[in-house]
């Protein structure tokens, strides 16, 4: 496979194809602000070591291990760029449906969730950023793209900011109407989303098709390396098991239809970025779902032993 083509190869949109990936983020960030309530933050005042635990490792460490990794596996710098992007994302409510599932602390998931999202508006391009240009290959990457660092970081916190203060305060104003539209707004901008990926697969087919093996490997260590390191920081902040799953599943599980659109609208629709993003959007929630099935059979086995 020609890593050079995957690289240099660019989902290019037109000005209406731009704004409505710009349209689907704000969409995006609008309905998970909708769904954002005070009492979601309450886990704060009854296990603040954990809170502040589980928010650092979401937007400090898994950068951090992600950035190791990628010097550890030498990815191209567009796969490698699409780990980053990744990573800084704030975890999704794919974790609290995980962790409802596997008899977890929903509150503990909710609440990390619901702090990662509020934080993203800031956090999310500013450690895109610094993590890719602290990384020699990404950062000469950026400059391939022309990728102005004020005009990132200003532009995406713009647009992931004004839909969040928006969303946030029609759920404190009218929070009945806040959950009526909720869904609504969030099932069109995974309209725009689901048919930009369509779109990106079926055009880039022939470039896309043979790193299908190295895209999904990456996509395999990256996320099992993001589900470990949930594990061992819950290990060493908690000893409830239900609190330990819910941060295995928010760290191990990554909101990667932010990611994408991001690298649609600001990144120059890098390809192999943007296929990244694409396949751990997949594969993060085929992983989730057998760490949940095995969670619960370690259950009905401790219940067993019990009972005998």
């Amino acid at each position: 496979m020609d890593t050079e083509q995957l690289d240099s190869l660019r989902i290019v949109l037109d000005p209406l194809g731009q704004a409505g990936v710009a349209i689907a983020l704000m969409l995006v960030m609008f309905g998970v602000a909708l769904g954002l309530k005070t009492k979601d933050f309450r886990v704060l005042a009854g296990e603040p070591m954990l809170y502040v635990g589980g928010v650092a490792a979401q937007v400090v460490l898994l950068p951090l291990v992600t950035f190791g990794l990628v010097h550890l596996i030498s990815p191209p710098p567009s796969i490698a760029l699409g780990m980053i992007v990744v990573a800084s994302c704030p975890g999704g409510s794919v974790s609290n449906l995980l962790t409802y599932l596997s008899a977890g602390d929903v509150a503990v998931s909710v609440g990390l969730t619901a702090t990662s999202s509020t934080l993203a508006a800031i956090l999310t391009p500013a450690s895109t950023l610094f993590w890719a240009q602290a990384y020699g290959p990404t950062a000469e990457l950026l400059v391939s793209l022309d990728v102005s660092p004020l005009l990132f970081v200003g532009q995406t916190t713009l647009l992931l900011a004004l839909p969040l203060v928006l969303g946030m305060t029609v759920a404190a104003k009218a929070p009945d109407f806040a959950e009526k539209i909720r869904k609504r707004s969030t099932l069109a901008g995974s309209i725009v989303l689901g048919s930009t990926i369509i779109y990106g697969i079926v055009y880039f087919y022939p470039v896309l098709w043979p790193a299908a093996g190295l895209l999904l490997s990456v996509t395999v260590v990256h996320n099992t390396a993001a589900f470990v390191t949930g594990a061992l920081v819950a290990w060493l902040l908690t000893r409830r098991t239900a609190a330990r799953r819910a941060l295995t599943f928010e760290i191990g599980i990554q909101n990667s239809g932010l990611a994408l659109i991001i690298l649609l609208a600001q990144l120059k629709g890098l390809g192999g970025a943007a296929a990244i993003a694409a396949v751990w959007g997949v594969w993060h929630i085929f992983a989730g779902a057998l760490l949940a099935l095995a969670y619960n059979y370690m259950d009905r086995r401790r219940a067993a032993i019990v009972i005998e």
